[in-house]
């Protein structure tokens, strides 16, 4: 009888966050959110079956993204919104790369036809220690596939 692998599970603090088509150098994220899919369904109930309900599924909804990253000097994510607010929608595609102990790529979600809806920075107090977060809330077209 073989023993079978053991597959541990995946940390969730080992990541990248990648921009396709862009010249956006923005550094490391602290956070990402909003990896999640959403099927909605269609309850459908025959007659003289009484046991269940059949589910027909109609449309599935991805909520936006929300990347979280300390300040730097870059404006590069402000400039992307900013572009948004003057009327020029530049949509980038996404990914969100999960990385091993090693720093190798295990898992990938691709999100297509990108662009922010929201920047924010988190609040300034003279009397605090900790740093400055930049947050940007990204729309898209759904997820395009995972590798």
């Amino acid at each position: 009888m073989s023993v079978a692998e053991r597959k541990d599970p995946i940390p969730n603090y080992n990541f990248h966050v990648e921009f396709s088509g862009s010249n956006l150098i923005i550094g490391s994220f602290s956070e990402v959110s909003g990896l999640e899919a959403n099927t909605e369904f269609e309850e459908y109930e025959e007659g003289g079956n009484n046991g269940f309900s059949h589910k027909l599924p109609k449309r599935t909804k991805y909520p936006n993204l929300v990347l979280k990253k300390g300040e730097t000097d870059s404006k590069a994510l402000y400039e992307w919104h900013k572009e948004v607010i003057n009327g020029k929608i530049n949509t980038r595609q996404i990914s969100i790369i999960l990385l091993n102990h090693e720093r190798d790529e295990i898992k990938r979600w691709i999100f297509g036809g990108a662009f922010p809806v929201k920047w924010s920075q988190s609040d300034l107090s003279s009397t605090g220690n900790s740093i400055i977060i930049e947050t940007l809330e990204i729309a898209h077209r759904g997820l395009v596939g995972v590798l």
